[in-house]
């Protein structure tokens, strides 16, 4: 039996992950995510995506970040009719992931249209999918609850466990216990994007897992630690003092899923806890309003202290009076006529697409504002410019004085740092474990994290390579 692993993405970089096993010629994929960043090249990229699809079993997906499921129904356009296997919630975040950006596409191709007419030039471009195309792949996803075991094949075996990085968030282990010289089950974990001990609303990363032999291991923050939280709530409450005496406004760059909800609860914890005052708060993104409706339906992926506050004090941990979520395209547009002090939180959280890139560019410009980043940004992002500090940046087209405070917020990562990795390694039973390929992380960040598993008793270490393929066992 010849086994191998090999990746499509996210290889010495953070988006598009794509990773797969074979056994014997036969594919499985893990994950099926689009590229992020420069928008030309990123686009070039999800479109060079090719994969036989009659080679293809099946997809395992370990969540429902862009960069993990964006690409789905571009596999299943291109003819893959078999399973994608996900928990309940990851499947429901995904669907309105994935549709999110199949409308997202077909407005711009509206946009890019129009403006090649007025131009009279050629327009070739097209969306890489449609909502029908998402509706195909949604209906191919089987569902999987944590800590139960299926057979995806004769020979493979899948169960999941929580990866404390969103809702839903998995660690796939694969076993592969086709008939072998040695008579062993070959066992492979994939931490998608492994999460953080003491994070709100969801569990900490599962480390009772079966001993791997292989771990697939992310490393966004290889060479970087995050504040803790109690230093976070600190910091927000700052920001928000500033912002109050500047009568200004929050903008807050956010992922819908996951980051849009942890911020809420936190500003809920300030607000009862007496350290700011209910000022104005809105979350200006109907995909975040959709997903923190799904967050209300999977209590199953709750820690203790969500579940209590949720189920049985039943109070609401995604919603307080001062908070608004606005959803129509006026209501937005009329935030920029309000006067502080208020916070908007946003997405995209790289601010490359959606409502906040509009924020920025009536906000960015005034030094009563602060613009607050609370999350990873890829390179070449507009979000990553601004974290930069560069003075100008172009938004839409036209170029904006960068006047406001530019705040961070580590500690909001849903990603493990370098030293909280190598902490759940050292808890789980790594007894079995042969090597670590290293995805998901930028070069930099990998080669310190290399370094520093080999000085904390991890020598055996593979930074993948895109379209490389590694033989195992």
């Amino acid at each position: 039996m010849a086994i191998s692993l090999y990746s499509l993405g996210a290889a010495q970089e953070v988006t598009g992950s794509k990773h797969v096993f074979e056994i014997d010629g036969r594919s499985f994929l893990v994950d099926c995510g689009a590229f992020q960043g420069r928008r030309k090249e990123a686009d070039m990229k999800n479109r060079e995506f090719d994969m036989a699809a009659d080679k293809l079993e099946s997809v395992i997906l370990t969540h429902a970040h862009f960069d993990h499921c964006g690409l789905l129904p571009v596999v299943t356009k291109k003819g893959f009719r078999g399973n994608i296997y996900a928990t309940p919630a990851t499947r429901d975040l995904a669907s309105l992931i994935m549709m999110d950006s199949a409308r997202i596409q077909a407005r711009d191709a509206e946009y890019l249209r129009k403006q090649a007419v007025k131009k009279n030039e050629k327009f070739d471009w097209t969306p890489l999918f449609n909502e029908k195309d998402v509706v195909t792949a949604t209906n191919q996803i089987v569902t999987l609850s944590y800590n139960r075991k299926l057979y995806i094949a004769p020979d493979v075996q899948l169960e999941f466990f929580d990866a404390g990085h969103i809702l839903g968030s998995s660690i796939a282990m694969v076993t592969i216990t086709g008939q072998r010289s040695s008579g062993d089950e070959i066992r492979i974990a994939y931490t998608g994007d492994l999460g953080r001990n003491n994070k709100p609303i969801i569990r900490d990363p599962d480390t009772n897992i079966p001993s791997p032999d292989y771990i697939v291991l992310e490393s966004t923050y290889g060479n970087r630690l995050h504040e803790n939280v109690d230093v976070a709530l600190d910091e927000l409450e700052e920001v928000v003092q500033r912002c109050i005496r500047t009568k200004g406004k929050i903008i807050i760059p956010a992922f819908a899923v996951e980051r849009t909800q942890e911020l809420v609860y936190y500003f809920h914890t300030l607000v009862d806890q007496n350290r700011i005052p209910a000022i104005p708060m809105y979350v200006d993104s109907p995909m975040a309003t959709d997903a923190t409706s799904i967050f209300r339906v999977h209590p199953e992926c709750y820690d203790d202290e969500t579940h209590a506050a949720f189920l049985t004090h039943h109070k609401n941990p995604f919603g307080f009076s001062s908070l608004s979520f606005v959803t129509s395209v006026d209501e937005s547009k009329s935030l920029n006529k309000k006067t502080g002090p208020m916070v908007i939180i946003s997405a995209d959280g790289m601010c490359e697409a959606g409502r906040i890139v509009h924020h920025l560019a009536n906000n960015i410009n005034d030094n009563r504002n602060t613009i607050l980043l609370v999350g990873y940004m890829a390179e070449n992002t507009l979000g990553r410019r601004i974290q930069n500090g560069e003075k100008e940046v172009k938004i839409m087209g036209d170029w904006y004085k960068v006047s406001a405070e530019v705040d961070q917020i580590n500690a909001f990562s849903a990603h493990a740092d370098y030293k909280e990795m190598v902490e759940w390694l050292d808890a789980i039973d790594t007894s079995r474990l042969k090597k670590i390929f290293m995805v998901h992380g930028e070069k930099e960040a990998q080669e310190a994290f290399e370094k520093y598993l080999k000085e904390h008793g991890y020598p055996n270490i593979a930074v993948v390579k895109y379209g490389e393929t590694y033989d195992i066992d």
